[in-house]
C-alpha cells in the first residue's frame, strides 16, 4: 500500500485528492480495496492510554522523601521491639497514602472521551452504493455523505457542499461555524482557516456536503491532539518540589545528627545498644510525623472550600499551585467571553444604535445616545429588526433558565436582538408568512426571503456580507420611511468602524415586489441590477463576561499575569482582550496591545517563541500544537502557568500547564479530564476566587510547617544535649511520637482552617524557586527551637535537683512542649501581623484544637493506662503554673521578633 496520507490536502485540487488517494468521486473504493486498507491502516479509533493500575497508584503515594524516612523509622523501632512506636509512625503513614489514593483515584480518561468524539456510523460510497457503515471501518480514499446534524466520522478533503458549515470551536476555538467551499488554498494555512476541509469530531449545524477521506483515527488532527496529550508530562507543583527538597534536606540533617549523637555516644564510653537507641530516639524526634498527613489535609480542605466557590479539584495537590500561579493562559471563546454572539451595534437611517445585553438572552434594550428608542417612529430600524428576526432559520430556545441557539449563532444574535426590541418571532411570522427562499450559500454570500404583505404585495428580505449586500443597493431606507440616495461611503465608513472593533458586520436590504410577479424569479433576474433598498447594518461580537473583566483586573493587581490564547481571528481577539482590559508585559513602551497569530509564531525559532511567549499578551489564529509551545515555553522561564480552555484543541496545553482549568458547562469531556480543575459556572471569577484560596491554602501550610518544626528542633537538641553531657534522656522515643502526633493532630491542623489574611490578593505571587521558608521563618523556628531546648531541659533538670522521679521530669519536659507550642500556636495565625491585631474569633477551630490537646494531655499525665505506655506520671499545679508563665514569656518574645521584622520592612 504506497497511499500518502500526510499530504496539504487543502492545497490539492479534488480531482488531484482522488488520483493520490485511488479512489472514485462517483464509486468510492471497491470491497476489497477497502478490505485491504483496513489491514493497512487499522479501525478508523484513536488509541486508547493504557490506565495506571490500582496497586501502582497506590504504591506511587509512598514516593515522598519524607515517607522514605517514615519507613525506615517504622523499620528501626519495629526490629527495637518498641511496638507502640512502630504502630503510630506506620499508621501516619498509612492514613496519608489513603487519603491521596482516594483524592486522586481517577484515571487519566482525556484519549479514552476523545473516541466519543468520533461519530458512530457514517454515510460512504462503496462498490457505487451508498452504505451506512460503522464510523471504524473508514479508510482513507472512503467517499464519504454528510448533512445537517452529522459529526464528521474522519478527516476530509471537500468534494461538495451545499450551503455547508460545521462547528468546529472545540477544534480551532473559532466561535462562529466554519462556512465550507471547495476552493484551493494555500499550503500554509492555518487550521482554523482551512474551509474547504472537514474535520473528525466536529459537527455540521447547516446545509449538505461530500468529501473524501484523507486522514483517519490517530492521524487525524483530533487523534494528533491524542498523541499530544498523552506525551504531555505530568508537572510536579511548586509545593511538592519543595516539600521534597526539604524533605531530602531533612533526611540527610537528620541522619547526619543520629550519626553524631550515635558518634559521641560511642567516644563517652557508652554502651552500643543503649547509643544506638538515643539515635533512634533523636531521629524518631526530629522527623515530623504528622507533616505529611497535615499536608493531604490542609489541601483537603482547600478542595472543600474551593468547590463552594465553582471550582471542583480533581487533584490535590491544584490547590497549592493556584496559590503560586504567576501566569493564566486563558482561552478566548466560552472563557472570557460568554461563547453566544451578541449584536452590539446598528445602522438604520443613517443613525447608529447601541443594542444592550449579552447572550441569547432576550433582556436588554436599544438605545441611541444613552436614551431609549421609539421604533414606530423609524422604519428603518423596524426593518432591519424585522428582517433579521425573520430571514432566520434558528431559533433560541430556554432551559434551566440558559437561553441556547439552535443553528447558527450568528442568526441566534440576530433573533435575540429583535426580542429584545419586543418583536415577537410567531407574531412576526404570521404578519409576514415567508412564501420561498433562496438559501445562504459561502459563494453567494447572501441569504433572501420572500414574504406575503397583502393580497397584491411581497417583500423580498435580504441579508449578508456588506460587500454583497451593497452591491445589489441603489438607496436606503430612512427613519420615517421614505428612500434616499444610497450614502455608500459613510456606510463603509461605519462598516470599518464596527470590524475595527471585532466585531461581525451584516448588511441587510428589501424589495417590495408585486404579487402577480413569479415569487423569486424576478428577483433572481435581477441580481445583476442594482435595485435593492439598503436597510441597514447588525454588528455581533461574542461579548466578554462582565464578572471577566473584573477578574482579570484582580488578577493583574495580585501581579498574575493573563495571557489570551485563542483560536478566533486577531483582529476579534485584540477588540476582546481591549475590553477586558488585558495588559502587556510590564516594562513595555507602548499600551497598544500586541496581538500574534499562529502563522507569525510558526516562523520563529525556540529562543524567539520563549521571548514572545513572555512578552505578548494576544495570541489569535492558535494551532493546538502552539498552544502547548507557548505553555512550555512559558514554564521554561520558571512561570507557574494555569491554563484555561473548554476545547479539545486546548486539552494537551491542559495537562502540560502547572494547572489545567476546564469549564464545566460549556467544556468538552476531553478538556475536562486532561485539567485538574473544573470551573462548575463557567467563570473566569471562579479563577480569581481559587486562586485566592490556593494562597490561602500555601500561606496555612507555611504557618503549619513554621509552627511544626520547633518541636521536632527542640525535641532533638533536647537529646543532643544529653548525650553530649552524659545526661539521662529528658525525652523517650515513644514520648516524642505522642508529643509529634497530638500536637500536630490536635494543634497544627488548626492552622488548615485560618480564613484568609487582608490584602492576600494585593501582593505579587511567591517566586517560584524561592524556598520554602524566607530567612525570617528560619530565624523563628530557630529562636523557638532554642527556647523549647532552655525551658524543657532547664525543667528536666530542675526537676531532678527537686528529687522527682525520672517519669515525673520527663512529663514535665514533653508537657513543656505542648505548653509553649500551644501558645505559639497563636503567634503563627499570622506569620507577619500582631497576634493582637488577629480576631481571636476568626477561627474558632482553634480554640477547640487547644481545648482537645489538653484534655488528652491531662489523659496522658493524670491517667494510669497512659502512665504505662507512655512511662508518664502525675505533675502538681505548681510545675503546671511554670509551665504557663514560660508559655506566655514565648509568646511575648515571638510577637517582639515579629514587631521588629515589620519594622525592619518599613
Amino acid at each position: 500500500m504506497q497511499l500518502q496520507t500526510n499530504k496539504a490536502w487543502h492545497h490539492l485540487e479534488p480531482q488531484d485528492v482522488i488520483g493520490s488517494l485511488d479512489s472514485h468521486q462517483t464509486e468510492g473504493l471497491t470491497s476489497s480495496s477497502a478490505q485491504q486498507r483496513q489491514v493497512h491502516f487499522g479501525p478508523n479509533s484513536i488509541t486508547g492510554q493504557q490506565p495506571v493500575p490500582a496497586w501502582k497508584r497506590l504504591l506511587l503515594q509512598f514516593h515522598n522523601p519524607l515517607i522514605y524516612i517514615l519507613l525506615c523509622a517504622t523499620l528501626v523501632t519495629f526490629f527495637l521491639r518498641e511496638y507502640v512506636d512502630a504502630g503510630v509512625i506506620l499508621a501516619v503513614v498509612l492514613i496519608n497514602a489513603i487519603i491521596g489514593y482516594i483524592q486522586e483515584s481517577k484515571a487519566e480518561e482525556a484519549i479514552n472521551s476523545l473516541k466519543k468524539m468520533l461519530s458512530s456510523s457514517a454515510t460512504v460510497l462503496r462498490d457505487g452504493e451508498k452504505k451506512t457503515l460503522p464510523a471504524t471501518e473508514l479508510v482513507p480514499g472512503d467517499i464519504v455523505f454528510l448533512a445537517s446534524g452529522d459529526k464528521v466520522p474522519a478527516d476530509m478533503r471537500l468534494l461538495e457542499c451545499r450551503d455547508m458549515q460545521v462547528d468546529e470551536s472545540a477544534l480551532t476555538g473559532e466561535s462562529v461555524s466554519s462556512e465550507k467551499h471547495l476552493q484551493l488554498l494555500a499550503a500554509d494555512t492555518v487550521l482554523a482557516d482551512r474551509n474547504n476541509m472537514a474535520f473528525a469530531g466536529t459537527l455540521v449545524t447547516y446545509g449538505a456536503g461530500k468529501g473524501i477521506v484523507t486522514s483517519i483515527g490517530d492521524q487525524t488532527e483530533t487523534g494528533k491532539i491524542a498523541h499530544m496529550i498523552s506525551e504531555a508530562k505530568a508537572l510536579e507543583t511548586p509545593l511538592t518540589r519543595k516539600i521534597h527538597a526539604f524533605s531530602k534536606l531533612l533526611l540527610w540533617v537528620i541522619l547526619a545528627l543520629a550519626a553524631v549523637t550515635f558518634g559521641v555516644g560511642l567516644l563517652y564510653g557508652m554502651p552500643a545498644s543503649e547509643t544506638f537507641m538515643a539515635a533512634v530516639a533523636l531521629a524518631v524526634a526530629a522527623i515530623p510525623e504528622g507533616l505529611p498527613a497535615v499536608v493531604t489535609i490542609t489541601l483537603a480542605i482547600g478542595v472543600r472550600r474551593m468547590a463552594s466557590r465553582h471550582a471542583i479539584i480533581r487533584k490535590l495537590s491544584a490547590v497549592e499551585t493556584l496559590g503560586s500561579t504567576t501566569v493564566i493562559c486563558s482561552d478566548k471563546t466560552g472563557t472570557l467571553t460568554e461563547n453566544q454572539m451578541t449584536v452590539q451595534k446598528l445602522l438604520a437611517g443613517s443613525h447608529s444604535y447601541d443594542v444592550s445585553g449579552s447572550g441569547y438572552q432576550p433582556e436588554g434594550d436599544i438605545r441611541q445616545q444613552g436614551n431609549s428608542v421609539s421604533l414606530s417612529d423609524n422604519a428603518a430600524l423596524h426593518h432591519l429588526l424585522v428582517s433579521g428576526l425573520i430571514s432566520n432559520d434558528s431559533r433560541l430556545k430556554e432551559q434551566d433558565g440558559r437561553w441556547t441557539v439552535e443553528g447558527d449563532p450568528t442568526e441566534g444574535a440576530l433573533i435575540a436582538a429583535a426580542m429584545k426590541a419586543g418583536y415577537e418571532l410567531k407574531q412576526c411570522e404570521a404578519e409576514f408568512k415567508r412564501i420561498d427562499t433562496i438559501a445562504f450559500e459561502s459563494d453567494r454570500q447572501y441569504m433572501a426571503t420572500l414574504h406575503r404583505l397583502d393580497a397584491q404585495h411581497n417583500l423580498i428580505y435580504l441579508k449578508g456580507s456588506v460587500e454583497q449586500v451593497l452591491a445589489r443597493c441603489t438607496s436606503q431606507l430612512t427613519a420615517d420611511g421614505d428612500t434616499e440616495a444610497l450614502a455608500q461611503d459613510a456606510i463603509e465608513a461605519r462598516v470599518h468602524e464596527f470590524a475595527g472593533q471585532g466585531m461581525r458586520v451584516l448588511a441587510f436590504a428589501m424589495q417590495p415586489v408585486e404579487q402577480t410577479e413569479n415569487t423569486l424569479a424576478p428577483f433572481n433576474a435581477r441580481e445583476p441590477e442594482q435595485s435593492m433598498i439598503f436597510v441597514g447594518l447588525q454588528a455581533m461580537i461574542d461579548p466578554p463576561r462582565a464578572e471577566a473583566i473584573k477578574a482579570v483586573a484582580t488578577c493583574q493587581k495580585a501581579g498574575v499575569r493573563v495571557k489570551m490564547i485563542t483560536g478566533d481571528h486577531a483582529l476579534t481577539a485584540r477588540a476582546i482582550a481591549s475590553q477586558i482590559g488585558l495588559q502587556n508585559n510590564p516594562g513595555q513602551q507602548t499600551d497598544d496591545l500586541e496581538a500574534l497569530t499562529g502563522r507569525e509564531l510558526s516562523e520563529l525559532s525556540d529562543t524567539a517563541l520563549t521571548e514572545v511567549a513572555d512578552r505578548v499578551s494576544v495570541f489569535a489564529r492558535v494551532a493546538p500544537e502552539q498552544k502547548l509551545k507557548l505553555v512550555t515555553a512559558l514554564q521554561s522561564r520558571s512561570h507557574v502557568v494555569a491554563m484555561t480552555g473548554d476545547g479539545v484543541n486546548d486539552a494537551p496545553a491542559l495537562k502540560q500547564a502547572d494547572i489545567g482549568i476546564a469549564m464545566g458547562i460549556s467544556g468538552t469531556e476531553v478538556s475536562k479530564e486532561a485539567a485538574d480543575m473544573v470551573l462548575t459556572d463557567d467563570n473566569f471569577s471562579s479563577i480569581e476566587a481559587a486562586v485566592e484560596e490556593g494562597r490561602n491554602v500555601f500561606d496555612n501550610l507555611i504557618k503549619f510547617i513554621t509552627w511544626i518544626l520547633p518541636t521536632n528542633m527542640g525535641q532533638g537538641l533536647v537529646i543532643m544535649v544529653a548525650i553530649l553531657f552524659g545526661i539521662t534522656l529528658p525525652v523517650l522515643p515513644v514520648q516524642a511520637l505522642w508529643l509529634n502526633m497530638t500536637t500536630a493532630v490536635f494543634l497544627g491542623l488548626m492552622l488548615a482552617f485560618e480564613p484568609r489574611e487582608a490584602g492576600i490578593m494585593s501582593r505579587a505571587p511567591r517566586e517560584p524557586d524561592s524556598p520554602i521558608l524566607s530567612a525570617e521563618m528560619i530565624g523563628r523556628i530557630l529562636s523557638v527551637s532554642t527556647l523549647l531546648l532552655i525551658g524543657a531541659f532547664g525543667l528536666f533538670q530542675w526537676s531532678q535537683l527537686q528529687g522527682a522521679s525520672i517519669e515525673e521530669s520527663r512529663t514535665l519536659a514533653v508537657t513543656l512542649f505542648v505548653v509553649v507550642q500551644s501558645f505559639f500556636l497563636f503567634n503563627c495565625r499570622s506569620l507577619t501581623s500582631s497576634i493582637f491585631s488577629t480576631p481571636f474569633n476568626s477561627n474558632p477551630w482553634i480554640w477547640g484544637g487547644v481545648s482537645a490537646m489538653l484534655i488528652a494531655q491531662l489523659l496522658f499525665i493524670y491517667t494510669p493506662v497512659m502512665n504505662t505506655l507512655f512511662h508518664s506520671a502525675p505533675l502538681s499545679l505548681n510545675q503546671w503554673l511554670l509551665m504557663l508563665g514560660y508559655g506566655v514569656v514565648v509568646l511575648l518574645l515571638v510577637e517582639a521578633e515579629k514587631a521588629v521584622w515589620r519594622k525592619r520592612k518599613g
